[in-house]
């Protein structure tokens, strides 16, 4: 049974309710009277002579290394001034302002300055078809000068500085203040990266300057030039498109990779930003600053290249192509751009990669000039162009392994037949090609077996294993060392390359007007057995190919990224790092379903004729590699390109246990064995040899080698 509350009770209980009611709205108008009344003026000054604004931190961008820890991509820190809208009189802060520029000139610091009137003499700084308009926008008279502009512009700011040179930097920035406008939270910016001894001098006499703010910021630095640029890529100012569909991450004022790494990578290297709140009076004076969210600093890429073999490498590019356009073997021949890739065989790690010509992406921090921009924009030579992965290009001779592997493999050859070499292949009517020997001495080689065909480069030869084998063959396995395939390599805008097949040439001529003419003919065989017809693939594919070969048919991964530390110390797994690369580069990775896997009686024959290119007397490679302390592995290759010749050369070392795979290939090159030399210092460079105790005693002959 529940107790009944007595009328007594109820009526105690409301009137302790209403008197708590009473006594806390008493205490409420005792203190609206405390902050409106007694001590209002106190704290109206207070609130008008504090104001309180949120700064960005930002997150610096992440570095990009090599495989040794040097930094090849990095940020350095800056400071920008910037000005916010105080609550001081006109005369205050156009004195303020003047005292800044004069301190940015006296230092040798630039500053925007957009007032399209120059003095001495007085001259408008604006095209005629929008002077009508600006004109009209200020309030000027149709026929006024631009000394009347001046003066308008004078009288408008209320300058009363009687110099004419400090009037006009004035205008500048308050002309600026005007058209882009500044409040107690939007800033106005100044100058980026001054000088030290500028942030020093505007330190020290912050109270001379209203509403100046230095700001701390990173610019993005590049440590060694133009090395491994194309791999690095480089970054630009982030477009009104991307700012759109990105702004939850991006300012409009940030930057995004544009190419290579920084491109691919962006996601990791970007930072992210952090704040902080400034408090400051009205005249402009920082009171306190509190950090309300910590910045984060974008991840270090670690690269699997080694930035002192990728400067060999370039360089041996770079002199070898001078060498070969001025002359340095007999005859001059017309070239000015090659590629070269150095691959880890056990890893499939490029330990260098170099196109040239190269390009500096430090040019492109702040925004590229237009004049450098045109410089490599109409360059013939595409400097911009990664040609490791970008350039296809038809193999030649250098191909010839995968034919030999391909007609051992099915039988359609043994190690031990020989094919007598006529010179002149006749087993076909309307296609009777020569073997090159025979259009340089007017005979052939004779009897060859693979390894002696391999050491010679005997077209006649591979003519006769291509025809037996056919060209269902010779695709099949070509596809087994990665031909005509992206390698998925961690980088963007990688190319496909083509493979010689009966799919490749009806798809290539899908529109020719008669069937046909898209009908694989016994003769293309041929030509594609010698790494011709449309055969055309990329260095790296070639690079590639050659480690898969020394590896006896076990497919090798080229790989770049070695790994990835994020900012707080955690390192990304493997997984990780091709998961994401994969999604970024939109290809879905996977190995061939059936694995090659080279008997290896049969690779020994093939690399013995490698090891004979560059250890034996008539080897093409020989008199490059004659005094070298390593044993080599090598293939010359020249192949006809329209009306040009290419230059490749294929090799690995050391020969018994091979280590690095070297692909060099040289446009316009003329003849492999030039392009032999480049590999040489490579691997000088790679074995601790000194490279200049290697005589250059090459004894080529003058001519341009056909489809050798």
């Amino acid at each position: 049974m529940s107790k009944r509350i007595s009328k007594e009770q109820i009526n105690l209980r409301f009137n302790i309710t209403s008197l708590f009611v009473y006594i806390v709205g008493i205490i409420l108008i005792i203190q609206l009277l405390n902050l409106q009344i007694i001590n209002g003026d106190y704290y109206r000054e207070q609130s008008n002579t504090r104001l309180t604004r949120i700064s960005e931190i930002q997150g610096s961008r992440g570095d990009i290394v090599d495989r040794t820890g040097n930094v090849l991509a990095t940020v350095r820190k800056s400071y920008n001034v910037e000005l916010y809208k105080t609550n001081i009189e006109t005369e205050e802060l156009n004195n303020a302002i003047l005292e800044l520029i004069k301190v940015l000139e006296k230092n040798g610091e630039a500053y925007e300055d957009t007032f399209p009137v120059k003095i001495n003499p007085f001259e408008f700084e604006i095209t005629e078809n929008k002077l009508s308009n600006w004109k009209a926008k200020y309030d000027l008279e149709e026929n006024s000068t631009a000394e009347d502009a001046f003066y308008k512009f004078k009288e408008k700011y209320k300058i009363t500085n009687e110099s004419i040179e400090d009037t006009r930097k004035i205008i500048a920035i308050r002309y600026r203040i005007t058209t882009e406008g500044y409040s107690t939270t939007k800033s106005l910016e100044i100058a980026t990266d001054i000088k030290e001894e500028t942030v020093a001098e505007l330190s020290e006499r912050s109270g001379v300057f209203a509403g100046i703010n230095l700001v701390e910021d990173s610019i993005r630095t590049y440590t060694s030039g133009s090395l491994a640029s194309h791999i690095i890529g480089y970054i630009g100012d982030i477009n009104p498109d991307e700012y759109k569909e990105l702004k939850e991450e991006y300012d409009s004022d940030d930057v995004i990779g544009r190419t290579g790494i920084e491109s691919l990578f962006e996601e990791y290297l970007k930072g992210k930003d952090g704040e902080k709140q400034i408090d400051m009076s009205v005249d402009g004076t920082t009171t306190a600053e509190y950090v309300t969210q910590e910045a984060k600093a974008g991840s270090s890429i670690v690269l699997t290249i080694d930035a002192n073999l990728q400067r060999i490498t370039e360089e041996a590019l770079k002199n070898n192509i001078n060498k070969i356009a001025s002359g340095g073997f007999s005859e001059t021949f017309d070239t000015s751009a090659g590629s070269v890739v150095v691959l880890k065989i056990d890893t499939g790690e490029v330990l260098a990669m170099s196109s040239y010509p190269d390009f500096e992406p430090e040019k492109f921090v702040g925004g590229i000039s237009q004049t450098d921009w045109k410089l490599y924009r109409d360059n013939e030579d595409k400097p911009l162009l990664n040609r490791s992965i970008q350039s296809q290009y038809a193999p030649g001779s250098i191909f010839k392994m995968v034919t030999a592997v391909a007609g051992l493999e099915t039988g359609a050859i043994t190690i031990q037949e020989k094919i007598n070499d006529t010179g002149v292949y006749r087993y076909y009517q309307d296609k009777q090609p020569l073997c090159w020997y025979y259009s340089d001495y007017g005979r052939g080689h004779g009897y060859l077996n693979v390894t002696g065909a391999i050491k010679n480069s005997c077209n006649y030869y591979f003519y006769e294993l291509g025809r037996r084998i056919g060209i269902d063959t010779l695709s099949t396995y070509a596809k087994y060392f990665g031909l005509g395939k992206k390698t998925g390599i961690e980088l963007p805008s990688e190319i496909t390359g083509t493979l010689a097949s009966k799919e490749t040439k009806a798809k290539l001529l899908a529109n020719a007007e008669k069937e046909s003419q898209k009908q694989w003919s016994p003769g293309e065989t041929l030509s594609a057995a010698i790494g011709q017809s449309y055969n055309s693939f990329t260095p790296l594919q070639m690079a590639k190919y050659i480690a898969t070969l020394t590896n006896g048919g076990k497919e090798v991964e080229p790989t770049i990224i070695k790994t990835i530390i994020n900012s707080d110390g955690t390192e990304e797994t493997r997984e990780e790092i091709e998961k994401f690369s994969n999604e970024q580069l939109g290809i879905t990775k996977e190995r061939n379903s059936e694995t090659l896997k080279i008997k290896e009686e049969y690779l020994s024959a093939i690399l013995e004729g490698m090891r004979s290119v560059t250890s034996e007397t008539g080897g093409t490679a020989y008199g490059v590699f004659r005094n070298f302390n390593i044993e080599v592995g090598g293939k010359t290759g020249s192949a006809q390109a329209g009306n040009k010749v290419n230059a490749w050369f294929a090799g690995f070392a050391p020969f018994d246990k091979p280590e690095i795979a070297v692909v060099v290939m040289v446009e316009k090159g003329s003849h492999g064995s030039y392009t032999a030399e480049v590999a040489r210092d490579i691997m000088s460079e790679y074995f601790g040899m000194n490279s200049k105790n290697v005589g250059e005693t090459v004894s080529a002959m003058p001519y341009v080698e056909q489809e050798r």
